[in-house]
């Protein structure tokens, strides 16, 4: 059995066919980018049918390779928090909004949840611009004209390939709209974003599978029979593509954005855990729980760097970096994005401070990569918390495999844990297939886990493409 695993990231759209065992088949990859389009008041928004038409090349290609046949089951990593109205025949009013959008505002008649404290505990949220609690009621006011419903970037996409496009467990629980423990929409949370009947997604039931709509499946015959798994948040497929399941282990991605999250189990009805103020809690699956915090500063930072700074390329940029100790650089405030919840800091929030004339771009840049790994250090107490032991930290994501000082500086910053490296660039997707068969506690897939400071699975800044890489 082959399986194909789709990653709608925020900078690119992928594409890779794997064994049966989640091991990549060799060359059976494609990849296109997407751009985000950003604003200075803090916009942040994908073009839904581009997205699509991304995705749909990237099926075209692995096709016409002959990378699809003996494909029977399909798994996705997608983006979470996106959220796009549509009209009564499923096209976007407009365009999707990301979770580097800033500019939902709560109206102002609204009043918040009744008792703020167990809204969190319930949903593993907060009434905040990121989520759909009050990013509904703004979009409203701007397409209320025609408006049907509201979807994720991913229900759009499956809605457009699939015979039905039901949102999955995980999918919702980034909504913030879920009830954690029920699985269901929550009643209060669905309030404070006035859902009106049939504005929300049907929630997939454990076991659903989804096919091929039949137009499309003569466009590619060797998916006709596949079977298409629930997609995943890309924070949950990341954690289970980098081997980290269970209370011992905690995942530091770094793509376009960032985060530390713990995987856990917890089976729906169950009581949940207890959640610290300042930590999210979504749903990997109906039987796992994802706990943690995310920065909207990740590999945007060093794009941003490569792309204002000049700074030198390749084997030149690495030797820059290696001159360096691991967490230098100048002072730094890296939400140039704004503030992830709960925090309420806007876009443009970034500063430098201790510039000299003797500072350089590679300084600037260093000190970037320091102050996100300082800040991931000191929120990874909070997570430890909740399990109550240090954990071991598995480093993975694009900008940390393109970058070995980084990973060495996550390393220093962590310090005493134990840290390692997953040299698996594709850990969202592998997660995903590893869910849709079943092994959530598998392994982490090819490369294994390995020293920080391993090179064996070396990757240098040259191999850094993305603008915005996830």
């Amino acid at each position: 059995m082959n399986i194909l695993a789709l990653d709608l990231g925020t900078s690119s759209v992928r594409g890779l066919v794997l064994d049966s065992d989640a091991v990549p088949r060799p060359g059976a990859l494609a990849r296109r980018p997407v751009t985000v389009v950003t604003t200075n008041e803090g916009a942040a928004t994908l073009d839904g049918p581009g997205y699509l038409a991304a995705l749909i090349e990237c099926l075209d290609e692995l096709a016409s390779a002959g990378h699809l046949d003996g494909v029977e089951l399909v798994a996705t990593a997608a983006q979470w928090h996106s959220v796009v109205p549509l009209d009564s025949g499923g096209a976007p009013l407009g365009p999707v909004l990301t979770w580097l959008d800033t500019r939902a505002e709560p109206l102002s008649v609204a009043a918040g949840p009744a008792d703020p404290a167990a809204f969190h505990q319930r949903t593993g949220t907060w009434w905040h611009r990121f989520y759909w609690s009050v990013r509904l009621p703004w979009l409203r006011e701007r397409a209320d004209v025609g408006l049907a419903r509201f979807v994720g970037l991913v229900e759009y996409v499956f809605g457009r390939l699939l015979d039905e496009s039901p949102m999955s467990v995980s999918q919702a629980s980034g909504t913030g709209l879920l009830d954690l423990r029920a699985l269901d929409w929550d009643a209060e949370a669905c309030e404070l974003a006035g859902i009106r009947p049939g504005e929300l997604p049907d929630l997939a039931p454990a076991g659903w599978t989804g096919r091929l709509r039949p137009d499309l499946a003569r466009r590619w015959p060797a998916l006709r029979s596949a079977r298409w798994a629930p997609p995943l948040g890309d924070g949950a497929a990341s954690n289970v593509g980098s081997g980290c399941v269970g209370p011992g282990r905690a995942a530091v991605t770094v793509g376009t954005s960032a985060a530390v999250r713990l995987v856990q189990p917890s089976p729906a009805g169950e009581p949940l855990p207890p959640l610290p103020d300042g930590l999210w809690r979504y749903r990997v699956d109906q039987n796992h729980i994802v706990t943690g915090t995310a920065y909207s500063a990740g590999g945007n930072l060093f794009a941003w760097a490569k792309r204002e700074l000049r700074l030198p390329e390749g084997p030149a940029l690495d030797a820059a970096l290696a001159s360096r100790p691991p967490g230098s650089g100048p002072p730094v405030d890296v939400r140039l994005g704004g503030d992830r919840p709960p925090g309420l800091a806007p876009a443009g929030s970034g500063q430098f401070s201790g510039l000299s004339f003797g500072t350089t771009a590679v300084d600037l840049l260093t000190g970037l990569m320091s102050a996100l790994s300082r800040q991931v250090a000191a929120d990874l107490t909070d997570i430890e918390s909740t399990v109550g032991d240090p954990v071991e930290v598995v480093l993975g994501g694009g900008a940390l495999a393109a970058s070995s000082w980084w990973r060495r500086t996550f390393a220093a910053a962590l310090a005493p844990r134990t840290v390692r490296h997953v040299a698996n660039p594709e850990i969202g997707a592998t997660g995903a297939a590893l869910v849709a068969i079943g092994r959530i506690d598998g392994t982490a897939g090819p490369g294994g886990i390995s020293q920080t400071d391993d090179q064996g699975g070396r990757a240098t800044t040259e191999r850094y493409r993305p603008q915005y890489p996830s």
